[in-house]
């Protein structure tokens, strides 16, 4: 036998570390691979031969492990560009120096676009080498999938919040707008995910382009009729030209992505400077909710842990290379209320460098929130908890490997 190598990439989750601690479990109890090693910093890190043995994991750990969150062995936002053949041999000397043949990437649309190269790659240059995806996006963009793991927890603490924030919201009589900000540069998902609560007034996603007129028209008669207004904004919404309402679009992530934030300011901004209300709040939940183990979904964490045994598992056959797991939503258990996940490979380049849109049929006019079919699609996948390790009061975490 062979070793394997499991790292990590992009925005950190809930429950990546789910993910990993499926792949170290499922060697434990299938021997794929004689040792597991872990990539510290992503594809970066290991470019670096920065390794570190996860094999030996107690059972103790990987709970802790499982309910950790961000990036247990560390992350980056480092571009493996196509072309570039002194980063994809340097790969392979450092797996070559640890017996590795299978490299396992937990991570976004990049990720997947780098399992993608890598495997291609590898066909002609490094034969015996392979390289398989396993998922995670807050965001929820990636396609052929139902739903991504990470989304339904950081679905399930934004509803919190936004209920929380809406009972605070209404305890006041003085006239203030409330705007919260979410992650979601190109689709709205985890914004729109808020109307599950029924607290959100109006609802800004990057799918629909940005009136600046019309919005305020649907703000002022909010206030006309009640009072309040709570808005939900994704972090990515944008005007007719592309150009987001935050300020923050100068710089990049190193993919060519725009860094965003400030939509929610840029909005209260917008509503104060109209007249309609003297004063507003701001609420950005940004990194809290993709890093809020307290707020973890049961779903969430079970895919996460499940996606990565099924990857392992997987990777028994010597030709499985160059593709994702991921999750399909059984239809036929949908049509009778019920909700149960379906496990599927395809290959990485459907994944890759594609984003899924908020459906528009989900979305209803002039920033109203959302339409009962995307209420049934968000539902099943914020119920229930897992059980949790508590220390001190609070969540217990590992050390993270990248720390050690």
């Amino acid at each position: 036998m062979r070793n394997c190598l499991v790292a990590q990439s992009g925005g950190p989750t809930a429950v990546i570390n789910s993910s990993l601690a499926g792949v170290v479990r499922a060697n434990q109890l299938n021997p794929v691979y004689d040792r597991v090693f872990g990539g510290l910093y992503g594809i970066e890190g290991t470019l670096d031969g920065l390794l570190y043995d996860l094999t030996d994991l107690t059972g103790h750990d990987i709970e802790l492990l499982q309910q950790t969150p961000s990036s247990a062995l560390g992350t980056c936002r480092y571009k493996l560009k196509r072309g570039n053949d002194a980063d994809y041999r340097r790969l392979v000397e450092v797996m070559d120096a640890h017996d590795i043949t299978t490299m396992f990437y937990i991570g976004g649309n990049d990720s997947m676009d780098t399992v993608d190269a890598l495997a291609s790659w590898a066909q002609d240059n490094a034969p015996g080498k392979r390289f398989i995806g396993i998922p995670k996006t807050v965001d929820n963009d990636l396609v052929p999938v139902d739903h991504c793991p990470g989304f339904p927890s950081a679905a399930k603490v934004a509803c919190e919040i936004t209920h929380a924030t809406r009972l605070d919201y209404d305890a006041y009589t003085r006239p203030e707008v409330f705007v919260l900000e979410v992650m979601g540069r190109d689709a709205g998902w985890l914004a729109a995910s808020c109307c599950v609560t029924g607290d959100v007034d109006l609802l800004v996603l990057p799918e629909v382009d940005f009136d600046q007129d019309a919005f305020l028209a649907e703000v002022r008669k909010k206030f006309d009729e009640t009072g309040k207004c709570y808005i939900v904004t994704s972090e990515g919404a944008h005007y007719a030209d592309g150009a987001y309402l935050s300020a923050g679009n100068a710089a990049d992530d190193g993919f060519a992505h725009a860094v965003l934030g400030g939509t929610a300011a840029a909005l209260k901004q917008m509503i104060v400077d109209a007249g309609i209300v003297p004063r507003g709040v701001v609420q950005d939940l940004s990194r809290a909710a993709r890093s809020s183990n307290f707020a973890q979904s049961i779903v969430d964490r079970t895919e996460a842990w499940e996606l990565g045994m099924s990857a392992h598992m997987r990777s028994a056959d010597p030709a499985f290379t160059g593709q994702v797991v991921a999750l399909r939503r059984d239809e036929a258990a949908a049509a009778q209320g019920l909700y149960n996940a379906q496990y599927f490979s395809a290959p990485a380049s459907e994944f890759a460098n594609f984003v899924k849109h908020f459906p528009a049929e989900w979305i209803l006019p002039n920033y109203q929130g959302i339409a009962p079919e995307a209420l049934e699609y968000f539902r099943p996948l914020i119920k229930g908890e897992p059980r949790v390790i508590m220390e001190g009061g609070i969540p217990a975490t590992i050390v993270p490997f990248n720390r050690r």
